[in-house]
């Protein structure tokens, strides 16, 4: 179906977490694209549907109520309507944004599961899983932490060890431990009910991988991924006792699970908003549907949901699902454990009046197609050098100038020149390029599209210089201020999606009180002669360096001290390590190597044997410090001909934070051979 065909436009942004505040990450994975789409699509005429809502349920919001002492109908209060007031504060224009702990939300999702279950779309399997038998309770993957199999770190979870990044399973952990009592846990057997994915593959594989090969790489590269390893049931209920109960007789202590009952969280919030037409968003084909998310929720949108909607049966699935990569900040993945972030209702708090700075910056660095990073120094760059520069300084000459030259009336337009039309004909291009790129979802592309518009009217405004031209030729520039503030006019539509509040502003220098369409790019005159402007104010102000290192300040201080340790190697067997033979030896003789800087010989006494070992040492120790020193050697490796001199074996070194080498010697004096092990 063509994009035209759709009748109405059904849009689902991530339902993001109840258990902390937004942060950038989120903005420029889901919510501002989302938002910037949808604008677009109102500005069109288009009839549009924008969904949004807190998830309330899932084992993340537990363990924050344990960990605080609350209860979890807390914890969602609290930062459900932190989150929605931020949202509207940045101007994300959700026509709903509810909440899965809803009754009307209870009833959807009830209802969801119970017409699979008496359809027999779904599966009944008894299998092991952890228990915690000092609590009695069954443990989530996240209650269940242990040592990652991959790093060693003492504290992974059961589904993710957040210093490595690596996928675990329970079972994957070592000395695997309940993080609510601390006790082992041990296997029980438990009943839950599963969604067969793997009966819907076929119809997965020719829906995607045929029908959908437009969509962005890194989404149906995921997909494909996952349908080739072949898909498996996936349970759709848990044991604990926050979420949906499962509504099925001998249930009871079990609610459905959080990635099931999440999406249908869009249902529910559209039959909030539209209880008695809520069906035409969801049923009717020719509604479009997007749902707007990052990387880590492809699959979830992707292929279990179209399946449970397919299994339902009367649903729609969705056209497109334009999703993310990740934000980085200064360089470092985003932690909200450790406070890495930057997040939406401090940095309102903190930096008023600039909304649209921060949705410029985080569209401009959007990561479409590969992770990005946010600096500080270019959220003031690009304030500064483009906001200001740019866009604020072509809208206030245009509109300055004409204060001073007609007293605030628009000029009416002479005959153009060569250069005018050269320029006019531009126009037309520019916005086109811009339709195309909103309309296929590529944000960063189109807003320089936008911007074009104010580059070229700067450029315009610069290479015609109307401020000279006024001593000799006032009809030269009424037709220069005309054509600039046409193009002041057009940056009201061009913006309107990005920039919001900036195009509110603008609209009111202009004296423009209804805002105009879509449709009005196309026109060659918005702002008739004679038409009266007010009074010009800076659309824009410059951000000092203080304002910067105010918020570069603040990330330093829970910024944890970053440390030069190499990255862990693969892991070895055993056996592997068996093979290396380790020995204390004392140097016996040492000197420099000649024409060198770095290298010592040193002759050494291994307890089996004297040989000579060539090290590049000789920056951290001088040949006088090495004689008598006991070191340990790696003994058995192949010997190395190093400047002509054969050298038998290694010395054990230590590399510090910093660069500084040291070496590995006894705490106390070890008989020579004595191995190392």
């Amino acid at each position: 179906m063509k994009q035209q065909e759709f009748k109405r436009y059904l849009v689902t942004s991530a339902l993001p977490y109840a258990n902390g505040p937004i942060h950038i990450g989120h903005l420029a994975g889901v919510y501002i694209p989302a938002d910037i789409y949808v604008r677009y699509l109102r500005l069109c005429g288009r009839e549009v549907c924008f969904v949004g809502g807190s998830d309330e349920h899932g084992v993340p919001i537990t363990i924050r109520a344990r960990q605080q002492g609350v209860t979890p109908q807390d914890i969602v209060d609290k930062y459900h309507f932190q989150i929605r007031e931020s949202f509207s504060r940045l101007g994300i224009s959700f026509d709903v944004y509810s909440r899965t702990s809803s009754k009307i939300h209870y009833k959807t999702a009830s209802d969801f599961f119970r017409h699979l279950y008496d359809n027999e779309k779904l599966l009944e399997k008894e299998t092991e899983q952890f228990y915690d038998p000092e609590t009695q309770t069954f443990l989530a993957d996240r209650y269940i932490v242990g040592t990652c199999p991959h790093c060693s770190y003492s504290d992974a979870y059961g589904d993710q060890c957040e210093k490595c990044g690596s996928t675990l399973s329970p079972d994957e952990l070592i000395n695997p431990r309940s993080s609510i009592s601390g006790s082992v846990p041990e296997k029980r057997m438990t009943k839950h009910w599963y969604l067969p994915l793997d009966a819907y593959e076929p119809w997965l594989r020719k829906w995607i991988l045929e029908g959908h090969k437009e969509w962005k790489s890194n989404v149906y590269g995921q997909c494909k991924s996952w349908l080739d390893n072949g898909l498996q049931p996936r349970a759709v209920s848990r044991d604990l006792d926050w979420g949906v109960p499962v509504p099925v007789e001998g249930a009871q202590g079990k609610v459905l699970y959080v990635w099931f009952d999440a999406p249908i969280g869009y249902i529910s919030n559209t039959i909030e908003l539209f209880p008695d037409s809520w069906e035409k968003w969801w049923k009717d084909k020719n509604t479009k549907m997007v749902h707007f998310i990052g990387k880590d929720n492809i699959v979830f949108h992707c292929i279990v949901f179209p399946a449970m909607l397919k299994a339902h049966g009367g649903y729609i699935l969705p056209d497109n699902v334009p999703a993310n990569e990740f934000l980085n900040l200064e360089g470092d993945k985003i932690s909200t454990s450790r406070n890495w972030a930057v997040w939406l209702h401090e940095y309102l708090n903190e930096l008023p009046g600039k909304e649209d700075v921060l949705r410029y910056t985080l569209c401009s660095t959007m990561p479409e197609t590969k992770d990005n990073d946010f600096t500080w120094k270019d959220f003031q760059a690009r304030n500064n050098n483009e906001l200001v520069a740019i866009l604020g300084n072509f809208v206030n000459r245009a509109v300055v100038l004409t204060h001073k030259y007609f007293n605030g009336l628009v000029p009416a337009a002479g005959i153009p020149t060569d250069y005018d039309q050269e320029v006019m004909r531009s126009v037309p291009g520019i916005a086109s390029a811009l339709e195309d790129n909103l309309e296929h979802y590529r944000f960063r592309e189109a807003l320089k599209e936008a911007m074009n518009l104010a580059r070229l009217g700067n450029k315009y405004l610069a290479d015609t210089e109307p401020w000279k031209v006024a001593k000799t030729d006032m009809e030269r520039v009424a037709t220069i201020l005309n054509f600039s503030l046409q193009l002041c006019a057009r940056l009201t539509v061009a913006l309107d999606p990005f920039l919001p509040f900036t195009t509110i502003k603008l609209r009111n220098i202009l004296n423009m009180p209804q805002a105009l369409s879509w449709q009005d790019l196309a026109r060659e005159t918005l702002l008739p002669g004679g038409h009266r402007l007010n009074e010009p104010v800076l659309l824009f102000d410059k951000i000092d360096d203080a304002t910067i290192e105010t918020q570069m300040a603040k990330l330093k201080k829970t910024e944890p001290v970053k440390k030069d340790v190499a990255p862990a190697l693969p892991e070895c067997s055993f056996a592997d390590f068996e093979k290396m033979d380790i020995r204390v030896a004392t140097v016996l003789q040492s000197e420099r190597v000649p024409k060198t800087d770095k290298l010592l010989k040193l002759t050494i006494d291994t307890g089996l044997d004297q040989r000579v070992i060539v090290s590049g040492i000789a920056q951290y120790y001088t040949p006088e410090d090495m004689v008598g020193k006991q070191i340990c050697i790696l003994a058995n490796l192949a010997p190395r001909t190093i400047r002509g001199i054969v050298s038998q074996g290694m010395i054990l070194m230590a590399k510090e934070p910093g660069g500084n080498m040291r070496l590995i010697s006894p705490l106390e004096g070890i008989s020579d051979g004595a191995v190392v092990g």
